[in-house]
Order: C-alpha cells, then sequence, then structure tokens
C-alpha cells in the first residue's frame, strides 16, 4: 500500500492510501489531485505575497526622487544663505 502525504493551507498533514488493486493510473491521478489540492491550498492563503514588493519598489522610488529634489534645494545658494544667517543668528544669540 502506498501512501501520500500533503499538507493543507492550516499547515496540517493528510494522508491518502493507494491500493494496488485499481489500477496504477487510478493511483496516479489521485495522488496528482492530491498534490493539486496542497498546491491551491497554499496559493489560497497568500495570494499577495509579491504585492508588498512592488509596494516597497515603489516607495523607494518615491524617497528617492524626493532626496533628489531636496539636494538640488539645499545646494542652491538662496537655502544656503538662509540657513547660515539662521545659524549664526542662532550662535549671536548665545
Amino acid at each position: 500500500m502506498n501512501e501520500l502525504t500533503a499538507i493543507n493551507g492550516d499547515g496540517l498533514a493528510i494522508r491518502h492510501s493507494f491500493g494496488g488493486a485499481v489500477g496504477d493510473w487510478a493511483a496516479r491521478a489521485r495522488r496528482a489531485a492530491v498534490m493539486l489540492d496542497a498546491r491551491w491550498r497554499t496559493l489560497a492563503t497568500e495570494p499577495e505575497e509579491g504585492a508588498a514588493t512592488a509596494e516597497y519598489a515603489v516607495v523607494l522610488v518615491a524617497a528617492t526622487g524626493f532626496a533628489a529634489i531636496l539636494v538640488a534645494l539645499l545646494k542652491s545658494d538662496t537655502i544656503k544663505t538662509l540657513l547660515t544667517n539662521i545659524v549664526k543668528k542662532a550662535l549671536s544669540v548665545a
């Protein structure tokens, strides 16, 4: 007697026994059905697994664009002068 163990979506093992009297094709069909069922349950439990990775990629691209704009602003002479005056004023008060 052959046995096949599949793991369902809850993480529990399901054992199926196959007898040799029915025929090899029936055993292979049952084995395929059990494996397909296990695969389907696995896919059904985590349908959006790759979505988080795509969302992180979008956030990283947005953050990189924001950083590029911030660097460009901080390199401008107007912002440098403004920040320098703020620091000088803060140091002269103390």
